[in-house]
Protein backbone atom coordinates (compact mmCIF):
# COMPACT_ATOMS: atom_id res chain seq x y z
CA UNK A 1 0.00 0.00 0.00
CA UNK A 2 1.49 3.33 -1.10
CA UNK A 3 -0.81 5.75 0.75
CA UNK A 4 0.16 4.49 4.18
CA UNK A 5 0.77 7.35 6.59
CA UNK A 6 3.60 6.73 9.05
CA UNK A 7 4.72 9.77 11.01
CA UNK A 8 7.39 7.69 12.77
CA UNK A 9 9.35 8.01 9.51
CA UNK A 10 9.15 11.79 9.92
CA UNK A 11 10.80 11.57 13.33
CA UNK A 12 14.37 12.76 13.94
CA UNK A 13 16.73 10.04 12.68
CA UNK A 14 20.25 11.16 13.61
CA UNK A 15 21.09 8.69 16.37
CA UNK A 16 24.27 6.66 16.79
CA UNK A 17 26.78 7.01 13.91
CA UNK A 18 24.44 9.30 11.93
CA UNK A 19 24.70 11.82 14.75
CA UNK A 20 28.36 12.30 13.84
CA UNK A 21 28.02 11.89 10.07
CA UNK A 22 24.45 12.42 8.95
CA UNK A 23 21.73 14.81 7.81
CA UNK A 24 17.99 14.93 8.31
CA UNK A 25 15.68 17.31 6.50
CA UNK A 26 11.99 18.16 6.26
CA UNK A 27 11.02 19.74 2.92
CA UNK A 28 7.86 21.69 2.06
CA UNK A 29 6.88 23.27 -1.27
CA UNK A 30 3.65 24.90 -2.37
CA UNK A 31 2.05 27.65 -4.44
CA UNK A 32 0.73 30.95 -3.08
CA UNK A 33 -1.23 33.78 -4.70
CA UNK A 34 -0.23 37.44 -4.72
CA UNK A 35 -2.62 39.24 -2.35
CA UNK A 36 -3.04 42.12 -4.84
CA UNK A 37 -2.95 40.46 -8.26
CA UNK A 38 -3.87 36.83 -7.53
CA UNK A 39 -0.86 35.66 -9.53
CA UNK A 40 0.62 32.28 -8.62
CA UNK A 41 4.01 32.16 -6.91
CA UNK A 42 5.77 28.92 -5.82
CA UNK A 43 7.70 28.80 -2.53
CA UNK A 44 9.70 26.28 -0.52
CA UNK A 45 10.69 25.88 3.15
CA UNK A 46 13.10 23.32 4.56
CA UNK A 47 14.59 22.49 7.96
CA UNK A 48 17.98 20.75 7.54
CA UNK A 49 19.92 19.27 10.47
CA UNK A 50 23.55 18.15 10.04
CA UNK A 51 25.86 16.27 12.43
CA UNK A 52 24.10 17.06 15.74
CA UNK A 53 26.65 15.17 17.85
CA UNK A 54 29.30 17.71 16.75
CA UNK A 55 27.33 20.76 17.89
CA UNK A 56 29.29 23.73 19.18
CA UNK A 57 28.23 27.01 20.79
CA UNK A 58 27.83 28.48 17.28
CA UNK A 59 26.71 26.86 14.02
CA UNK A 60 29.66 25.17 12.30
CA UNK A 61 29.70 25.78 8.54
CA UNK A 62 31.67 23.36 6.42
CA UNK A 63 32.18 25.80 3.54
CA UNK A 64 34.04 28.31 5.71
CA UNK A 65 37.59 28.31 4.28
CA UNK A 66 39.23 27.72 7.67
CA UNK A 67 36.98 24.73 8.34
CA UNK A 68 37.65 23.30 4.89
CA UNK A 69 41.38 23.69 5.44
CA UNK A 70 41.48 21.91 8.78
CA UNK A 71 38.77 19.33 8.06
CA UNK A 72 36.24 20.61 10.59
CA UNK A 73 32.89 18.97 9.85
CA UNK A 74 29.67 21.02 9.65
CA UNK A 75 27.05 21.00 12.40
CA UNK A 76 23.93 23.14 12.44
CA UNK A 77 20.25 23.54 11.83
CA UNK A 78 19.88 25.29 8.48
CA UNK A 79 16.48 26.82 7.83
CA UNK A 80 16.17 27.19 4.08
CA UNK A 81 13.38 29.16 2.42
CA UNK A 82 12.83 30.81 -0.92
CA UNK A 83 10.87 30.99 -4.11
CA UNK A 84 10.96 30.10 -7.79
CA UNK A 85 10.30 32.36 -10.76
CA UNK A 86 12.41 34.99 -12.44
CA UNK A 87 13.19 36.42 -8.98
CA UNK A 88 14.15 32.94 -7.71
CA UNK A 89 15.99 32.98 -4.42
CA UNK A 90 17.21 30.71 -1.64
CA UNK A 91 17.84 32.06 1.85
CA UNK A 92 19.66 30.26 4.66
CA UNK A 93 19.53 30.88 8.40
CA UNK A 94 21.82 28.85 10.66
CA UNK A 95 21.44 27.86 14.31
CA UNK A 96 23.71 25.97 16.68
CA UNK A 97 22.03 22.67 17.49
CA UNK A 98 22.58 23.52 21.14
CA UNK A 99 19.97 26.25 20.65
CA UNK A 100 17.42 24.02 18.88
CA UNK A 101 14.39 22.66 20.70
CA UNK A 102 13.85 19.23 19.19
CA UNK A 103 11.07 16.76 19.86
CA UNK A 104 12.77 13.73 18.39
CA UNK A 105 9.90 11.24 18.61
CA UNK A 106 6.80 11.27 16.42
CA UNK A 107 5.17 13.65 15.83
CA UNK A 108 8.36 15.57 15.14
CA UNK A 109 8.91 19.21 16.09
CA UNK A 110 11.94 21.40 15.40
CA UNK A 111 12.11 24.94 16.80
CA UNK A 112 14.82 27.60 16.91
CA UNK A 113 14.28 31.32 17.37
CA UNK A 114 11.00 32.16 15.64
CA UNK A 115 11.31 29.19 13.26
CA UNK A 116 9.14 26.12 13.85
CA UNK A 117 8.43 23.02 11.77
CA UNK A 118 6.05 20.22 12.74
CA UNK A 119 3.52 17.89 11.14
CA UNK A 120 0.86 20.62 11.23
CA UNK A 121 2.62 24.01 11.58
CA UNK A 122 5.32 25.99 9.73
CA UNK A 123 6.44 29.37 11.05
CA UNK A 124 9.54 31.45 10.64
CA UNK A 125 11.51 34.21 8.97
CA UNK A 126 14.83 34.82 7.25
CA UNK A 127 16.34 38.16 6.27
CA UNK A 128 19.68 38.41 4.49
CA UNK A 129 21.11 41.74 3.32
CA UNK A 130 23.01 41.91 0.01
CA UNK A 131 26.14 42.94 1.92
CA UNK A 132 25.91 39.91 4.24
CA UNK A 133 25.25 37.49 1.37
CA UNK A 134 28.33 38.83 -0.42
CA UNK A 135 30.50 38.75 2.70
CA UNK A 136 29.51 35.19 3.66
CA UNK A 137 29.79 32.79 0.69
CA UNK A 138 29.87 29.97 3.24
CA UNK A 139 26.16 30.67 3.80
CA UNK A 140 25.58 29.46 0.20
CA UNK A 141 22.59 31.76 -0.22
CA UNK A 142 21.13 34.88 -1.81
CA UNK A 143 19.79 38.10 -0.30
CA UNK A 144 16.17 38.79 0.55
CA UNK A 145 13.50 38.72 3.22
CA UNK A 146 10.90 35.99 3.67
CA UNK A 147 8.52 35.22 6.53
CA UNK A 148 5.80 32.60 6.75
CA UNK A 149 2.94 31.45 9.00
CA UNK A 150 1.28 28.27 7.72
CA UNK A 151 -0.77 25.27 8.72
CA UNK A 152 -0.07 21.90 7.10
CA UNK A 153 -2.52 19.12 6.21
CA UNK A 154 -0.85 16.05 4.71
CA UNK A 155 -3.48 14.24 2.66
CA UNK A 156 -1.81 11.49 0.59
CA UNK A 157 1.44 9.73 1.52
CA UNK A 158 4.09 7.96 -0.54
CA UNK A 159 5.38 5.26 1.76
CA UNK A 160 8.30 3.54 0.05
CA UNK A 161 7.81 0.45 2.19
CA UNK A 162 10.51 -1.84 3.55
CA UNK A 163 13.34 0.26 2.08
CA UNK A 164 12.86 2.87 4.83
CA UNK A 165 11.60 0.49 7.51
CA UNK A 166 13.05 0.45 11.02
CA UNK A 167 15.30 -2.60 10.47
CA UNK A 168 16.94 -1.01 7.42
CA UNK A 169 17.12 2.37 9.17
CA UNK A 170 18.79 0.81 12.19
CA UNK A 171 21.24 -1.02 9.92
CA UNK A 172 22.00 2.24 8.05
CA UNK A 173 21.70 0.13 4.90
CA UNK A 174 21.08 3.04 2.53
CA UNK A 175 23.15 6.19 2.17
CA UNK A 176 19.95 8.22 1.61
CA UNK A 177 16.42 7.48 2.83
CA UNK A 178 13.13 9.01 1.66
CA UNK A 179 9.60 9.27 3.00
CA UNK A 180 6.86 11.50 1.57
CA UNK A 181 4.28 11.76 4.34
CA UNK A 182 2.52 14.45 2.31
CA UNK A 183 3.12 13.96 -1.41
CA UNK A 184 -0.24 15.74 -1.60
CA UNK A 185 -0.44 18.40 1.10
CA UNK A 186 -2.73 21.35 1.69
CA UNK A 187 -1.13 24.49 3.11
CA UNK A 188 -2.96 27.51 4.51
CA UNK A 189 -1.66 30.88 5.70
CA UNK A 190 0.43 33.81 4.56
CA UNK A 191 3.86 34.49 3.08
CA UNK A 192 5.64 37.84 2.98
CA UNK A 193 8.36 37.97 0.35
CA UNK A 194 10.45 41.17 0.18
CA UNK A 195 7.56 43.14 1.67
CA UNK A 196 4.90 41.70 -0.66
CA UNK A 197 2.11 39.58 0.82
CA UNK A 198 0.98 36.25 -0.60
CA UNK A 199 -2.02 34.16 0.43
CA UNK A 200 -1.69 30.38 0.69
CA UNK A 201 -5.05 28.72 0.07
CA UNK A 202 -5.54 24.97 0.67
CA UNK A 203 -7.26 24.28 -2.66
CA UNK A 204 -4.70 26.23 -4.68
CA UNK A 205 -1.54 25.41 -2.75
CA UNK A 206 -0.77 22.20 -4.73
CA UNK A 207 1.53 21.36 -1.85
CA UNK A 208 4.13 18.71 -1.19
CA UNK A 209 6.00 17.58 1.97
CA UNK A 210 8.68 14.94 2.30
CA UNK A 211 11.72 13.94 4.30
CA UNK A 212 15.22 12.73 3.45
CA UNK A 213 17.96 11.57 5.79
CA UNK A 214 21.19 9.63 5.67
CA UNK A 215 24.96 9.99 5.45
CA UNK A 216 25.29 11.15 1.82
CA UNK A 217 23.32 12.39 -1.19
CA UNK A 218 22.81 10.77 -4.59
CA UNK A 219 24.14 11.46 -8.08
CA UNK A 220 22.26 11.72 -10.32
CA UNK A 221 19.54 13.26 -8.16
CA UNK A 222 15.99 13.15 -9.57
CA UNK A 223 12.71 14.46 -8.19
CA UNK A 224 9.39 15.15 -9.95
CA UNK A 225 5.97 15.59 -8.33
CA UNK A 226 2.62 17.30 -8.86
CA UNK A 227 -0.96 17.06 -7.67
CA UNK A 228 -2.23 19.71 -10.11
CA UNK A 229 -3.33 17.29 -12.82
CA UNK A 230 -5.93 17.66 -15.58
CA UNK A 231 -7.31 14.61 -17.38
CA UNK A 232 -7.17 14.83 -21.17
CA UNK A 233 -9.84 12.13 -21.21
CA UNK A 234 -12.43 14.23 -19.34
CA UNK A 235 -10.92 17.72 -19.48
CA UNK A 236 -11.39 18.04 -15.71
CA UNK A 237 -8.92 18.60 -12.94
CA UNK A 238 -8.37 15.47 -10.86
CA UNK A 239 -9.24 16.02 -7.20
CA UNK A 240 -7.65 12.92 -5.69
CA UNK A 241 -4.49 12.31 -7.72
CA UNK A 242 -0.75 12.88 -7.45
CA UNK A 243 2.46 11.48 -8.87
CA UNK A 244 5.89 11.38 -7.26
CA UNK A 245 9.22 10.19 -8.69
CA UNK A 246 12.57 10.29 -6.92
CA UNK A 247 16.00 8.73 -6.60
CA UNK A 248 18.82 8.37 -9.09
CA UNK A 249 21.68 6.20 -7.84
CA UNK A 250 20.90 4.77 -4.42
CA UNK A 251 23.64 3.07 -2.41
CA UNK A 252 23.01 0.04 -0.23
CA UNK A 253 25.88 -0.84 2.10
CA UNK A 254 28.04 1.60 0.07
CA UNK A 255 27.35 -0.30 -3.18
CA UNK A 256 25.66 1.90 -5.84
CA UNK A 257 22.54 0.62 -7.62
CA UNK A 258 22.82 2.49 -10.88
CA UNK A 259 19.92 4.54 -12.24
CA UNK A 260 17.07 3.40 -10.02
CA UNK A 261 13.99 5.48 -9.26
CA UNK A 262 11.10 5.16 -6.86
CA UNK A 263 7.85 6.22 -8.52
CA UNK A 264 4.15 6.23 -7.87
CA UNK A 265 0.91 7.42 -9.45
CA UNK A 266 -2.09 7.80 -7.18
CA UNK A 267 -4.87 8.13 -9.75
CA UNK A 268 -8.25 9.03 -8.22
CA UNK A 269 -7.69 6.56 -5.41
CA UNK A 270 -6.06 3.78 -7.45
CA UNK A 271 -2.39 3.11 -6.79
CA UNK A 272 0.23 2.41 -9.43
CA UNK A 273 3.54 1.48 -7.82
CA UNK A 274 6.88 1.69 -9.62
CA UNK A 275 9.11 1.08 -6.60
CA UNK A 276 12.30 -0.75 -7.62
CA UNK A 277 12.76 -2.10 -4.08
CA UNK A 278 9.58 -4.21 -4.46
CA UNK A 279 11.20 -6.99 -6.44
CA UNK A 280 7.95 -8.85 -7.13
CA UNK A 281 6.78 -5.93 -9.29
CA UNK A 282 9.70 -6.39 -11.73
CA UNK A 283 10.07 -2.62 -12.11
CA UNK A 284 12.02 -1.29 -15.09
CA UNK A 285 13.01 2.35 -15.35
CA UNK A 286 14.57 4.55 -18.01
CA UNK A 287 15.21 8.26 -17.49
CA UNK A 288 17.11 11.13 -19.04
CA UNK A 289 17.62 14.84 -18.50
CA UNK A 290 18.18 17.43 -21.23
CA UNK A 291 19.54 20.92 -20.78
CA UNK A 292 18.28 23.04 -23.68
CA UNK A 293 18.90 26.73 -24.34
CA UNK A 294 15.98 28.09 -22.33
CA UNK A 295 14.60 25.09 -20.45
CA UNK A 296 15.41 21.71 -18.97
CA UNK A 297 13.48 18.51 -19.71
CA UNK A 298 13.01 15.22 -17.86
CA UNK A 299 11.97 11.99 -19.62
CA UNK A 300 11.01 9.05 -17.40
CA UNK A 301 9.50 5.72 -18.38
CA UNK A 302 8.57 3.29 -15.63
CA UNK A 303 7.04 -0.15 -15.97
CA UNK A 304 5.93 -2.95 -13.64
CA UNK A 305 4.11 -6.23 -14.23
CA UNK A 306 0.73 -4.46 -14.25
CA UNK A 307 1.21 -0.96 -15.69
CA UNK A 308 3.48 1.63 -17.27
CA UNK A 309 3.92 5.38 -16.85
CA UNK A 310 5.62 7.83 -19.21
CA UNK A 311 6.45 11.24 -17.80
CA UNK A 312 7.84 14.28 -19.60
CA UNK A 313 8.38 17.46 -17.60
CA UNK A 314 9.73 20.86 -18.70
CA UNK A 315 10.83 23.85 -16.64
CA UNK A 316 12.18 27.24 -17.68
CA UNK A 317 15.76 27.85 -16.64
CA UNK A 318 14.87 31.45 -15.78
CA UNK A 319 12.46 30.18 -13.10
CA UNK A 320 14.90 27.76 -11.47
CA UNK A 321 17.80 27.92 -9.07
CA UNK A 322 20.79 25.77 -8.19
CA UNK A 323 19.84 24.54 -4.74
CA UNK A 324 22.77 24.42 -2.29
CA UNK A 325 23.61 21.79 0.31
CA UNK A 326 26.80 20.67 1.97
CA UNK A 327 27.18 17.00 2.86
CA UNK A 328 27.93 15.80 6.41
CA UNK A 329 31.57 15.21 5.42
CA UNK A 330 31.89 18.93 4.62
CA UNK A 331 32.01 18.50 0.84
CA UNK A 332 29.81 20.30 -1.66
CA UNK A 333 29.69 18.03 -4.69
CA UNK A 334 26.35 19.26 -6.06
CA UNK A 335 26.98 22.66 -7.66
CA UNK A 336 24.44 22.39 -10.51
CA UNK A 337 21.46 20.86 -8.73
CA UNK A 338 18.61 22.27 -10.83
CA UNK A 339 15.58 22.95 -8.63
CA UNK A 340 12.19 24.31 -9.68
CA UNK A 341 8.58 24.53 -8.56
CA UNK A 342 6.59 25.52 -11.63
CA UNK A 343 7.38 22.78 -14.12
CA UNK A 344 4.80 21.48 -16.58
CA UNK A 345 4.35 18.47 -18.81
CA UNK A 346 2.43 15.27 -19.42
CA UNK A 347 2.02 11.93 -17.71
CA UNK A 348 0.70 8.97 -19.71
CA UNK A 349 -0.64 6.12 -17.58
CA UNK A 350 -1.14 2.65 -19.05
CA UNK A 351 -2.38 -0.71 -17.82
CA UNK A 352 -1.08 -3.93 -19.30
CA UNK A 353 -3.47 -6.23 -21.11
CA UNK A 354 -1.86 -9.36 -22.49
CA UNK A 355 1.15 -8.23 -24.49
CA UNK A 356 -0.25 -4.75 -25.04
CA UNK A 357 -0.81 -1.46 -23.21
CA UNK A 358 -4.18 0.23 -22.69
CA UNK A 359 -4.10 3.99 -22.08
CA UNK A 360 -5.81 4.76 -18.78
CA UNK A 361 -5.39 8.53 -19.12
CA UNK A 362 -3.05 11.24 -20.30
CA UNK A 363 -2.60 13.97 -17.72
CA UNK A 364 -1.53 17.57 -18.09
CA UNK A 365 0.66 18.40 -15.10
CA UNK A 366 1.44 21.90 -13.85
CA UNK A 367 2.92 23.31 -10.63
CA UNK A 368 5.46 20.48 -10.85
CA UNK A 369 8.24 20.29 -8.30
CA UNK A 370 11.35 19.23 -10.17
CA UNK A 371 15.01 18.59 -9.51
CA UNK A 372 18.06 17.17 -11.26
CA UNK A 373 21.76 17.25 -10.58
CA UNK A 374 24.99 15.28 -10.86
CA UNK A 375 28.12 15.60 -8.77
CA UNK A 376 30.56 18.18 -10.13
CA UNK A 377 33.55 16.18 -8.88
CA UNK A 378 34.46 12.52 -8.70
CA UNK A 379 33.19 10.56 -5.72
Amino acid sequence: MIDHHDITRDAFMLHGPLGHMGYDWWWHSFTAQDALTGEDKPFFIEFFICNPALAGPEPVLGQLPANRANGTLPSSLMVKAGCWGEDHCQLHRFFSLRDVRLHSEAPYEVEAGDCLASETILRGSISITPADALAHPEWMCDAGSLSWDLTVEKQIAFNVGYGASKPLRDAEAFAMYWHAEGMKTRYKGTITWNGRKYIVSPKKSYGYADKNWGRDFTSPWVWLSSNCLVSKRTGKQLKNSVFDIGGGRPKIYFVPLDRRLLGVMYYEGKEYDFNFSKVHLLVKTEFSFEELEDEVVWHVRQENIHAAMETEIHCRKADMLFVNYEAPDGSKKHNRLWNGGNGWGTVKLYEKQGEGLILVDELEATHVGCEYGEYSQAE
